[in-house]
């Protein structure tokens, strides 16, 4: 049985590390990006060079309406999913909570919180041999992000949740349910959040005295989804440099 492996926000960073690990494990792979086309496209060409194994899958994954299209066309590409990584989220201008507004705060939890959950509603639908599926999370569940990003943290947090929830829900099917939590990773959210050198910053901070590269969380969300983890569910683990 083919192994369809979707993988939300992965154009850039961590989800195109994945897509790349992946691909290069014999996974066929559903890239879903919400507007860097450009990228998700070189990404693409890149893991067809051989042979066909990755098809693109533009739309917001945050709306019911787009996470039913995107499943439908990878269904109708490779067949039904056996994988999925939730790895599509939003971060916002670093402030504190005094100075959000409902917009800002509706925005994260709904970007990226409701898109795993109706992400994983649909894998869960397809899944009816087994599967697995890893939510990406973030060591700022733990940690909380004051002064910066704490409606961010909250919406991992929830995510952590999501994931033990779910475990329990559908160990009993065959599917099993973990997290990743990365710690300070080299990718292009720092800027988003208004700080692109945000990781050298805080390096000295982390025990390991280095930032992260999106590789490494890609090597340990390929190993969750892989049957060397067969025996564990409702796990999430940090990546987080020992922070």
């Amino acid at each position: 049985m083919a192994k369809v492996a979707l993988i939300t926000g992965g154009s850039r960073g961590i989800g195109a590390a994945t897509a790349r690990k992946l691909a290069s494990e014999g996974y066929l792979i559903g890239l879903n990006y919400i507007k860097n086309k450009v990228a998700a496209t070189q990404l693409s060409d890149e893991l067809n060079k051989d042979r066909k194994r990755c098809v693109l899958l533009q739309g917001d994954v945050s709306q019911e309406s787009d996470v039913l299209r995107i499943f439908e066309e990878l269904d109708e590409t490779f067949g039904p999913l056996t994988h999925l990584v939730n790895n599509a989220a939003i971060l916002q201008p670093q402030t504190k909570l005094v100075d959000m507004d409902a917009n800002r705060i509706n925005r994260v939890l709904s970007t990226n919180v409701t898109s795993a959950f109706l992400c994983c509603r649909e894998a869960v639908k397809r899944m009816v041999n087994g599967g697995a599926i890893v939510n990406v999370s973030s060591a700022a569940a733990r940690i909380g992000a004051p002064h910066e990003y704490i409606d961010y943290a909250a919406s991992k947090a929830a995510v952590d949740t999501l994931t033990k929830g779910l475990a329990l829900e559908v160990a009993d099917r065959g599917i099993r349910v973990n997290g990743v939590r990365p710690g300070f990773i080299y990718t292009d959210m720092h800027a988003d959040g208004g700080e692109p050198g945000r990781v050298d910053r805080m390096k000295e901070n982390i025990p390991l005295k280095r930032g992260g590269q999106p590789e490494e969380i890609a090597a340990a969300i390929a190993w969750l989804l892989s049957d060397d983890a067969s025996y564990v569910t409702g796990s999430i683990l940090d990546a987080a440099g020992g922070r």
